[in-house]
């Protein structure tokens, strides 16, 4: 979806910085950008370490001197894992990378958006941050932060040109099931659900409803979440 969001973008015109964990996905998606002649810089970003959001932003504001949206999209699945069995480990990552990160991000941008006056944020949360079965319990956790988180700036500074939405995809056909292992208990209880989806969504369909939000077409559109599942939780 990030791949997809920073094509949309500088094809609309943004001069993009494309950040991930991995250095060749940055590389790669700079280039097919550059390529086409459209603006964009990388670079390798772990969003859980917040010196490396710090330097994420370091890059943008002596490149661009701006920071008008922010899209938070990095997360990362727990293989189902129910409550009982989440380790410390994968409870700090699923954390680190869902809400941390994500936090760390919006503070930056929000600092630099009250002096600049406006800004849109928009994070990538899920169905997991409305529903209690669609994912273990880091993730679900996590996600739910992620609502929350939303709402409150959203709200609190609605009144300084400032926006923050966020976007609550169902299934989508990328690359966070890599390397998964489930947990056959976890699994078991959340399978029933999954075979009410409707159908899988493409990235480039999330990314669309990310360019409307940071638009100024969504200009009434702020301290929310929208739905972007395919109907999946209308059941």
């Amino acid at each position: 979806m990030g791949k997809a969001m920073a094509l949309l973008f500088a094809a609309e015109g943004a001069k993009v910085v494309v950040s991930d964990i991995n250095t060749d996905r940055v590389n790669e998606v700079v280039k097919e950008i550059t390529e086409k002649g459209l603006t964009a810089k990388g670079i390798t970003t772990n969003i859980a370490i917040e010196h490396d959001v710090r330097n994420l932003f370091t890059l943008a504001m002596l490149t661009y001197g701006s920071v008008d949206v922010l899209v938070n999209n990095a997360g990362v699945m727990d293989d189902f894992t129910p409550a009982a069995e989440v380790t410390d480990e994968l409870w700090n990552r699923v954390m680190g990378v869902n809400i941390n990160g994500p936090f760390y991000a919006c503070r930056l941008a929000l600092q630099q958006m009250l002096k600049q006056g406006k800004g849109v944020i928009v994070n990538i949360s899920s169905i997991g941050g409305l529903q209690g079965a669609r994912a273990g319990a880091a993730y679900t956790a996590s996600k739910h932060a992620l609502v929350g988180l939303t709402k409150n700036i959203g709200y609190i500074y609605g009144t300084k040109g400032i926006r923050c939405n966020a976007i609550a995809p169902g299934a989508v056909n990328t690359n966070i099931m890599e390397g998964a292992s489930f947990n056959k208990f976890g699994a078991e209880r959340i399978n029933p659900g999954l075979g009410t989806n409707l159908r899988m969504a493409e990235p480039n369909e999330i990314a669309e409803l990310a360019l409307f939000l940071a638009s100024d077409k969504a200009s009434n559109i702020n301290g929310t979440v929208v739905t972007a599942d395919g109907g999946w939780t209308s059941f």
